[in-house]
């Protein structure tokens, strides 16, 4: 047997357990939710940050913003999320390029995340082209795939500047002839109208392709097209204007969390001294607060800086994968979505 035989078997080996998507429609967490908020420590936060989304949604006046960062996607929410846009759930979603490209758009390209049964040496791992979030792997190869796709749909388009969230909107276009996944939270927003920001767009697979895109362009004496965060930062901001009453639901922290409660001071800046602060805000992280980082900073301390209502707000200190799957589940069955008018803000910019 070869040496290329041998690594060939040893990467199907590592690469045999797909990681499996959590479908909160499957079971009803609200039982269990509720015997939580009679508990104590995480268990109450818990049950406190179900009941917030549920205000958010019963809210007919409220928006809901989606806020992910991390890697919850590749660990088994990838369809958590879908199904919460499906459902009219959430208006809005700001994320790192990471969730949307390297793991939604990934797995729309008909590509798998993989369980790791075992973590050999990481310099085994990059010999066998496999990358590796904690327990978690991916065919590099898989995502070269993507690195090109997003090449493929750069070239098609007008060389001109481009949000964020009007390049994924071209990624769901795509996705309607070319895709192999329904459940694509991509896809989804697409045929929804539900948009999707990145303010760090190019910190992901998507960075290579633009790059090649551009590089290839120059080197012709062609026009190429760019990512405008400014413009990012400006229609997230219209539609903050636009909504009034907001709500955030937020996994992690970092850059997505501080784009989107920026959106207060923005608005201020622009003239529009009556905008709302948000109304409702969950977060989800397990950094600590200790050390000033925006992952961690709680919403209490956002409200010092005029971004957050102090009154209807929770911190949850737990691993995400851990906690998502019981408050949307819960927020599934309840039901308050049956009631609400989609939003549609992605049509403002048509």
């Amino acid at each position: 047997m070869t040496d290329t035989q041998i690594n060939d078997t040893r990467k199907a080996e590592l690469l045999s357990q797909v990681v499996e998507h959590i479908d909160i429609t499957s079971f009803d967490a609200r039982p269990i939710v509720d015997a939580m908020k009679k508990m104590s420590f995480s268990s109450r936060d818990t049950g406190r940050a179900a009941e917030i989304y549920n205000q958010m949604l019963a809210d007919k006046d409220c928006s809901v913003a989606l806020v992910v960062a991390g890697s919850t996607s590749a660990g088994g929410c990838m369809d958590l999320y879908a199904e919460l846009l499906r459902n009219n759930m959430i208006d809005m979603i700001v994320a790192t390029g990471a969730t949307i490209v390297d793991m939604d758009f990934f797995e729309a390209l008909g590509h798998k995340h993989y369980q790791a049964k075992e973590i050999p040496d990481d310099d085994t791992l990059r010999s066998l082209y496999i990358d590796r979030i904690y327990d978690t792997y991916i065919d590099e190869e898989d995502l070269q795939h993507v690195d090109h796709t997003i090449f493929e749909i750069a070239e098609t388009l007008e060389p001109k500047a481009y949000s964020s969230r009007a390049f994924i909107r071209e990624m769901g276009r795509y996705l309607q002839t070319h895709g192999k996944k329904d459940n694509s939270l991509v896809k989804l927003a697409f045929e929804h109208d539900v948009p999707i920001f990145c303010p760090a767009f190019t910190d992901s697979s998507a960075g290579f392709g633009l790059v090649k895109h551009q590089v290839d362009r120059m080197k012709a004496g062609q026009s190429y097209l760019t990512i405008d965060s400014i413009a990012d930062f400006r229609e997230l901001t219209d539609i903050k204007i636009k909504a009034g009453t907001t709500g955030l639901l937020m996994i992690g922290g970092g850059v997505p969390k501080n784009f989107i409660q920026d959106t207060v001071v923005c608005a201020e800046i622009l003239g529009h001294d009556d905008v709302e602060v948000h109304k409702y805000a969950v977060q989800i992280t397990v950094a600590d607060v200790r050390d000033g980082a925006c992952s961690s900073s709680t919403l209490q301390e956002a409200a010092s800086w005029g971004k957050v209502n102090t009154g209807i707000e929770q911190m949850v200190f737990a691993e995400a994968t851990t906690v998502m799957p019981l408050i949307a589940s819960d927020a599934y069955h309840r039901g308050h979505w049956r009631e609400r008018m989609a939003k549609r803000y992605g049509a403002m910019f048509d």
